[in-house]
């Protein structure tokens, strides 16, 4: 099938949904005000992200319900480590993305543009989490806040009806009526990545990294939780002076509570041809761990590192006593309650103990 007859059939199947956040510029021509690219697009055309289309003067996302993976994942491998840490969420991606990375992980949906519609209706999806025991969504895979942004709208309330918790794992690039949206519809988890350094990073991402930071700051304001994640790429990232500033950056603008996850890279996509390495060291993740411990960081992580290390786990930040431990993607939380057991210090994670019922540290 041809481009023009794919967008056609896509446009006639239910994954094609009118879209919030655009305005008309004139001539037909429209202004997509879902992310920070805000993307001018002329009639016939998608925007950057491939999900958007320009369908006579009026904007359409054609990633509705259009997933392009689903699977039912551990929130450690969101990775989640202070937000219900040991259980399910129904995990789905779309096609498509906003940022341009050479060492993509998801790239063979990210880097394509839907070009059939592979439906899954917001009633399914619930249905699906209650058949499997999931007791939370997470939009994911590729770039959700562009892809699936729409879709994520109907599925949350669903989910908040049933007592379910929703998160997003995003780059974090939309604007802040998108952040507005998510929040009144229910997100109440993001991991965000923070991809570098200002000055370095736009050369490899396209993108400005103090809007990320913006909408993080944003979103735990308006009591979203947050965590942030570092995928630590030599050459890129990796250099003493930027993960310090990473590190207290995140101290400063959303609090030393806030769990920074350095994981390891592993060349994919485009990697190569880029120049980068094939492998990220385990020492150099160990050392981004001790930075943010150096910077005042309670909750600093490792990932990508098997079968398993001691920085995944989860101690108290006063007296270092083990609360949370972590074997690969298997999780045992060993307090009923977010306090520690030794020492009786706070511990800053929302969970559910073996008796159902759910602690928030930040309702305590």
């Amino acid at each position: 099938m041809n481009g023009d007859k794919q967008i056609e059939a896509l446009l006639r199947s239910p994954c094609a949904r009118r879209a919030v956040l655009w305005e008309p510029v004139g001539d037909g021509y429209v202004k997509c005000n879902v992310c920070e690219r805000h993307c001018v697009i002329p009639p016939g055309r998608r925007g950057m992200c491939g999900a958007r289309y320009n369908r006579d003067g009026e904007l359409f996302v054609l990633t509705y319900g259009n997933i392009s993976s689903m699977s039912n994942n551990p929130m450690s491998k969101k990775p989640f480590f202070n937000f219900f840490p040991d259980e399910y969420a129904l995990t789905v991606g779309s096609w498509g993305c906003n940022f341009v990375c050479p060492w993509c992980q998801n790239f063979e949906i990210s880097k394509v543009w839907a070009r059939s519609c592979q439906y899954v209706s917001p009633q399914r999806f619930i249905d699906i989490m209650r058949r499997i025991g999931s007791t939370g969504t997470s939009f994911s895979f590729n770039e959700p806040s562009v892809t699936l942004l729409e879709y994520s709208l109907d599925v949350m309330p669903l989910a908040r009806k049933r007592g379910w918790f929703n998160t997003y794992v995003t780059n974090g690039y939309m604007t802040r009526e998108s952040v507005e949206l998510l929040v009144k519809h229910g997100l109440d988890a993001a991991n965000i990545d923070i991809k570098g350094c200002p000055g370095t990073i736009e050369r490899w991402t396209g993108a400005d990294v103090n809007i990320v930071w913006r909408n993080a700051k944003l979103l735990k304001q308006m009591g979203v939780h947050i965590e942030i994640t570092t995928l630590v790429i030599p050459t890129v990232n990796d250099d003493e002076e930027c993960l310090r500033s990473i590190a207290r950056r995140i101290r400063k603008e959303l609090g030393s509570e806030t769990p920074w996850h350095v994981t390891r890279y592993f060349a994919m996509y485009k990697a190569y041809e880029r120049g980068l390495p094939p492998e990220t060291p385990t020492k150099t993740v160990e050392r981004a761990y001790q930075i943010g411990k150096d910077e005042g960081l309670l909750y600093v992580y490792v990932g990508n590192v098997w079968p398993a290390h001691p920085y995944e786990n989860t101690y108290c930040p006063n007296c270092g006593e083990l609360i949370i431990e972590r074997t690969g993607l298997r999780t045992r939380v060993l307090v009923e309650e977010p306090f520690c057991p030794k020492c009786g210090e706070l511990i800053h994670i929302v969970m559910r103990n073996r008796r159902g019922e759910i602690h928030d540290w930040r309702k305590i």
